[in-house]
């Protein structure tokens, strides 16, 4: 199942940050520590051209602090990026961001040269929480659903430094068919676009080999290695209590508990990818993807020439 959504108002967004990247000096780009390569936004990524870019991994008390660390460090091999991890502790945030924007803009600064930052991210990776945490009150609507900041508006940090924020955003085609799940897991994704029993599944399959202790004291199921993601949603249901009438499981609410256990940290800290298995993700996506292209040419080809595609 390939997870896709991207509602009227994403289209509106993405022009509106291909107009302001022209007076952009640094752009932050917000991920969710949990699935740092999965939310990142690749249309951003054509978007911003040669721009400084500042990677900020949030929520990062809900995740693996190894795996973060390994995150970071990939990101900050990166020519022209900075990364930093934030969650709900840090104490001076604004200092923090500020001074890394600096650095990656040296040449900006003064009231004659103010610092102007675009800060960008998928739907409900925090972006508005860590605004209303810069501002020090409720500067941004905030909201534990995806799409709820819809218009743009200028934040300023200090006197010469100035913060975009924009309505979180997707992107038109999800082609790693991973981050489709991982995104819906996290809360990215409308619920209407997505099984939440497919979802929960996925998200169990990745589990069972790298967290089983998280499932055994969350659930109290043993013998984690054994089960295959389905045998485990169900005695997650009967452990849970999700019955249905004649004793049948109810899978669709056992996938519910699984999927708010995640987004709450009820299960752990958790990080669903490593920037190795990402990159392995991203390239069989784009083969699949270029595989693709030349099927719907091909098709378009024969239907020109008024002949049936090939078999």
């Amino acid at each position: 199942m390939a997870i896709q959504w991207f509602p009227g108002h994403m289209h509106l967004t993405r022009k509106a940050i291909g107009e302001r990247i022209k007076d952009i000096d640094v752009v932050i780009e917000m991920l969710d520590a949990r699935l740092p390569g999965s939310s990142a936004n690749p249309m951003l990524a054509e978007l911003i051209g040669g721009k400084p870019g500042l990677k900020i991994l949030s929520k990062q008390d809900l995740a693996d602090p190894a795996q973060t660390a390994a995150w970071l460090a990939h990101y900050n091999a990166m020519p022209g990026v900075s990364a930093l991890g934030l969650d709900t502790s840090m104490t001076q945030p604004a200092k923090a961001l500020i001074d890394a924007c600096r650095q990656l803009a040296p040449n900006r600064g003064g009231m004659v040269k103010p610092m102007r930052v675009l800060i960008c991210g998928i739907p409900n990776v925090g972006k508005s929480t860590l605004i209303n945490t810069l501002k020090g009150k409720r500067a941004a609507k905030t909201g534990d659903e995806a799409g709820v900041t819809k218009l743009e508006q200028r934040i300023t940090l200090a006197d010469d430094f100035y913060l975009y924020d924009t309505p979180g955003v997707l992107w038109p085609r999800i082609i790693v068919a991973q981050s489709g799940y991982n995104l819906a897991a996290s809360g990215a994704i409308g619920v209407n676009a997505f099984d939440e029993e497919v979802v929960a599944l996925e998200l169990l399959n990745y589990l069972i080999p790298n967290y089983p202790q998280a499932i055994t004291d969350r659930y109290k199921v043993k013998d984690v290695a054994n089960h295959t993601d389905e045998t485990l949603l169900e005695s997650i249901a009967r452990q849970r209590g999700a019955i249905q009438s004649g004793g049948r499981v109810n899978t669709t609410k056992a996938a519910e508990i699984v999927i708010h256990d995640f987004r709450s940290a009820a299960l752990g800290r958790l990080t669903l990818e490593t920037p190795a298995e990402f990159a392995a993700w991203l390239a069989e996506g784009k083969k699949a993807d270029a595989e693709r292209a030349v099927r719907k040419a091909g098709l378009a080809q024969a239907k020109k020439a008024g002949r049936p595609p090939a078999a």
